[in-house]
Order: C-alpha cells, then structure tokens, then sequence
C-alpha cells in the first residue's frame, strides 16, 4: 500500500504543474486540443486524490457491521474514478472538439504548445515510469497483459492506465496542433480533441470492467481454486474436496471456504490436524489468502468407493 501511495503522490504533483500549465497555454493560444489536455490532468488531479481517500478508508479495521473489513472501498472509489475518467475527461474534451469543429479559431503561435506538450510528456512519463516499477513488482514471472487482466490492486493499475492514457494524449494534442498550424485548418485541433475524449472514454470503460467485477464479489482464478483443491485431496484421509468459494474483500485479502469429505473413521484429532496443515500450505503457497473456512464433513459410501 505504501508504495501504491507513492504512485499516486507522483501521479497528482505532476497534473497539477502539468494542468496549471496547460490551462494558462490554451487560454493564450486558443489551442482547444491544448484546453481538453488541461482538462485531463485536472481530473486526473482529483482521481489521485479520490484514490488516496479510497486507499486510507480501506485500511480501516473490521467492525460488527464490516466484518470483513474496508477492503472494497478501494474499489467503490476507484469506480468513481473510472466515472469521472469518463463523463468529466472524455465527455468534456469530447464537447470541446465538436464546438471547435464547429466554430473554429485560428491559433497563434504554437511554440509555447510544442514547449508545454514536451515538459508534460516529461512528467507524464516519470509518473507512468513508477506506477510501471510497482506493477512490475507485483506481477513477478507472470505476462504483462495477464498480469494487468488479473490485478485486484486498482491504485496501481488506475493511476497507470491515466498515465500512459495522458502520454498518448499529448501525442495525439501536439499531432493536432501541428497539423492545424502547418496546413492551417483550425477544425484539425478540434478533431484532435475529440480524439482525445474518445481515447479517455476507451481507458475508462475498461477500468469500469474491472472496478465492476471486483465489486460484485470477484473470485480467486479457476487455475488458483483448482491448486486449492489439489492441496486439500493430497492430504491424507480426505475423500471429496468441494468447489472452492473465493471472493477478493481487499486487494491483499482474499476469502476462501470449501467443504471437506473424510472417512468415518477418522479421529476428529486428525481432521482438526490436517484442516491445520490444508490452511497452513494454502497460507503458504498463495499469500494473499488470508481467511480460510473449511467444512469437515463425512464421506458417503459412494464417495468412499470411487
């Protein structure tokens, strides 16, 4: 969590000299590929923030109403987020290309855009540069797009997504500029914008996707239950393992409870001893794992034959 906060630290101290910058530029130029730039790092500004209020309201303790803890939060807000993402960055930069489409003006110079345009993909770069290492560390061995598929830490994979988001849409916002100075068409720089909300509007349905399932009870993966029951059949005097029953209530803590068929004539000491060493290699091998309930049963006759 720590260095997640450190992601987004970077995240917001970098749209807000970023975004001051642009507004003050696009109000000079009258640049609106160069406004709807300004536009992102300013929401991109509050979602930090939103993220970091996500971040600490999910480290709240369990109580009698949330057992289970605050873990979700981080994903009630990184949904917001995504929201936002969409309706105030790609909504707004979408209706600024069509008015300046529309009724276009003529830009003066385009210097100080190109000059603005190059700091911002600077800064935009250190910040994608550090979420990248913290998502780096966490993926390990596994493939780049699997491993952004399958993360359940949304601090990370959000503020990522925003910046790699943000250094396509200063291409994409100086592809406009120049293209509107040189053949001057001013309605090429409102084209530029749309394009922009447009490509806002695709990073944010795909975070939505991913905020949606988190929330709605998102279990571990089929390959993770299926190592699962594994652990538990090669333990000795277990029958039947039941389906695995997961659910992520945090990004680092995961529930899992299935059931348990032994033999009649199993000692209750030696179930209590291997649930003990099930929960035990199941800690082990998958961390993450933290709340473990199994539910010892006895096998039938037909399970005991197969």
């Amino acid at each position: 969590m720590a260095e997640s906060k450190i992601a987004i630290y970077g995240a917001i101290a970098a749209n807000v000299a970023i975004a001051t910058t642009k507004f003050i530029v696009a109000g000079a130029t009258g640049s609106s590929a160069m406004l709807s730039e300004g536009i992102h790092s300013l929401v991109d500004t509050g979602n930090g923030a939103l993220l970091l209020v996500g971040l600490r309201r999910s480290q709240r303790p369990p109580s009698q109403q949330h057992p289970f803890g605050h873990g979700k939060e981080l994903y009630f807000w990184s949904l917001i987020v995504a929201v936002l993402i969409f309706g105030v960055g790609g909504g707004v930069s979408f209706l600024e290309g069509v008015l300046h489409v529309k009724n276009p003006n003529p830009l003066e110079d385009p210097h100080w855009n190109y000059i603005v345009l190059g700091c911002a993909f600077v800064f935009e770069g250190i910040s994608f540069a550090i979420a990248f290492r913290q998502f780096t560390r966490e993926r390990g061995d596994t493939p780049f797009w699997k491993a952004l598929h399958t993360s359940k830490d949304p601090a990370t994979y959000t503020v990522m997504a925003e910046d790699a988001a943000a250094l396509l849409g200063l291409v994409i916002a100086a592809i406009g500029v120049f293209f509107s100075h040189r053949l001057d068409m001013p309605r090429v720089d409102g084209v530029a914008s749309i394009a922009i909300g447009l490509l806002l509007a695709g990073v944010a349905i795909l975070l939505i996707r991913e905020s949606r399932g988190l929330l709605v009870g998102e279990g571990v993966s089929p390959e993770t239950a299926q190592a699962i029951q594994a652990i538990a059949r090669a333990e000795p005097g277990v029958h039947e393992v039941g389906p695995v029953l997961s659910m992520y209530v945090g990004p680092e803590d995961v529930l899992v409870t299935f059931s348990l068929a032994f033999a009649p004539d199993v000692p209750a000491s030696d179930v209590a001893a291997s649930i003990r060493r099930i929960e035990q290699t199941v800690r082990e091998r998958f961390p993450k794992v933290r709340r473990i309930f199994l539910e010892p049963v006895r096998a039938t006759a037909q399970e005991r034959a197969r």
